[in-house]
């Protein structure tokens, strides 16, 4: 029986008792009506609980979240590391594409895309809330869309400058205080190493990095990631590199090769969505890696001469294990400094710890691709 249960028959309990005196006392006493008592009784110990969300605004929730929409897979994840992977009724049709991953989760109802919902799906499902990035789908998708007792959450669960927080955030939101902790002390474990290693250096010992859209098969120009895109490139400076193309305008610009070229990056690195754990077969990541070092003039830059070119799958770098993408990241960048650091056993104890599924990392899955896997 779930609270929301509990709730009703409390209130029908009382309704009885309410009538029942009325009759007793002759109708001098007036019983109670549901709306006065949904107004005045403190039935939910602890709320209602606040926030400030991605989007900046006060989330004001009344009662406990017990039938969760989520619309993309960085706050599914979120939600499962903290447990509480059975308050989720629907979901977007992303989601649906990690069977493996999320085995469970993946086959709950759908109720649209990331960017945009069916809000007749939403209501059908009786949600309490709904989860979507900070910025996206945009106002007109979501809340103008349902009424004001189904709230929506916007947090990001991709920055991770922002990640840690959030979390901490989600596990208030849900009630589950006690699993953000463990995950807090996992996240800080990792990311505390790395960074009180990286805290001492200065800005000429960092290697230079390109950070590559690596599924774009352009030869002219190649999409990239300024600060303003947060994510991997605040991956990249965590772990001690220097984005080259940190200060250009826009959030996902284009650079020429030309200019790529005359940046002479000492290290790549390649974010693509061609691996994870919906395939054990490399041969995606392995073409979007030739396709970087046989592109026009490339063999001339330092990082294609020193075999430092190196593919990501966008599973680890993002949402609760993001400390994974970091961590290859830092041995790729310093691999004297971090010889002792396995970013693979930092993946596995992920899995077992908060993704809830039979997954071996070592055997499973394609998340790394580099000139020594070759």
């Amino acid at each position: 029986m779930n609270k929301k249960q509990k709730f009703l028959i409390v209130a029908l309990i009382i309704l009885l008792l309410g009538f029942s005196s009325a009759a007793y006392l002759g109708g001098l006493v007036k019983p109670p009506e549901l709306g006065e008592f949904r107004d005045d009784a403190h039935l939910y110990q602890g709320y209602p609980r606040n926030i400030t969300d991605a989007a900046g605004r006060n989330v004001t929730i009344d009662k406990p979240l017990e039938r969760i929409v989520v619309l993309n897979t960085d706050v599914a994840e979120a939600i499962r590391a903290l447990g509480a992977e059975d308050r989720i009724v629907g979901i977007s049709d992303t989601i649906t594409k990690g069977t493996v991953f999320f085995p469970e989760i993946s086959k709950k109802t759908v109720v649209g895309g990331w960017k945009e919902i069916d809000p007749e799906s939403v209501l059908q499902l009786d949600a309490d809330a709904v989860f979507a990035y900070g910025k996206w789908p945009g106002p007109e998708y979501i809340e103008d869309k349902l009424p004001p007792t189904i709230t929506v959450i916007r947090l990001d669960f991709y920055k991770p400058e922002t990640l840690r927080d959030e979390m901490l955030k989600l596990g208030y939101l849900l009630d589950e205080e006690k699993n953000a902790s463990e995950y807090i002390k996992w996240h800080d474990k990792y990311v505390g190493e790395i960074e009180a290693k990286m805290s001492g250096l200065s800005e000429d010992e960092k290697p230079r990095v390109f950070l590559d859209k690596s599924g774009e098969e352009s030869t002219k120009e190649r999409k990239t990631y300024t600060t303003a895109s947060g994510g991997i490139s605040t991956l990249c400076e965590l772990a001690g590199g220097k984005n080259i193309a940190a200060e250009l305008e826009g959030t996902y610009p284009e650079a020429e090769l030309e200019w790529i070229l005359k940046q002479n990056p000492e290290i790549i690195v390649g974010l693509s969505n061609s691996g994870g754990y919906e395939t054990d077969d490399e041969s995606a990541l392995k073409e979007e890696y030739e396709r970087i070092i046989e592109l026009p003039g490339f063999g001339n830059i330092t990082a294609v001469e020193d075999e430092h070119v190196y593919l990501m799958d966008s599973s680890v770098p993002f949402a609760p294990g993001y400390p994974i993408g970091l961590a290859y990241m830092a041995k790729w960048f310093y691999p004297e400094e971090f010889a002792d650091l396995d970013p693979q056993a930092i993946h596995q104890e992920y899995v077992a710890k908060f993704c809830g599924i039979d997954f071996d990392v070592t055997k499973r899955g394609v998340f790394v691709y580099s000139a020594m896997a070759s």
